[in-house]
């Protein structure tokens, strides 16, 4: 018994098959492409978050709170006599 040729029909869709793999794998190199170019650039990124990694970053030079030589209260505190 002799296999029979292959029908048009197989033909066609075997077409569209190997059309839509490489709809597929142009669409996955896409999406690693973007990942790896956002990890690439991102490197100061945390890892779920992305908020920017405060200790990475340099630490910026406080000045110190001006001089004053008044005597100085808490808030809300009554000034008595001997305050004055």
């Amino acid at each position: 018994m002799a296999l029979r040729p292959e029908h048009e029909l197989h033909h066609r869709r075997r077409g569209r098959n190997m059309g839509l793999l490489a709809v597929l794998v142009a669409f996955a190199a896409l999406v690693f492409g973007l990942t790896i170019a956002k990890i690439g650039n991102g490197d100061m990124m945390e890892g779920f978050d992305h908020q920017p990694r405060t200790s990475v970053l340099p630490r910026e030079e406080t000045p110190a709170p001006p001089a004053t030589d008044a005597a100085t209260t808490a808030p809300a505190t009554p000034i008595t006599g001997e305050d004055q």
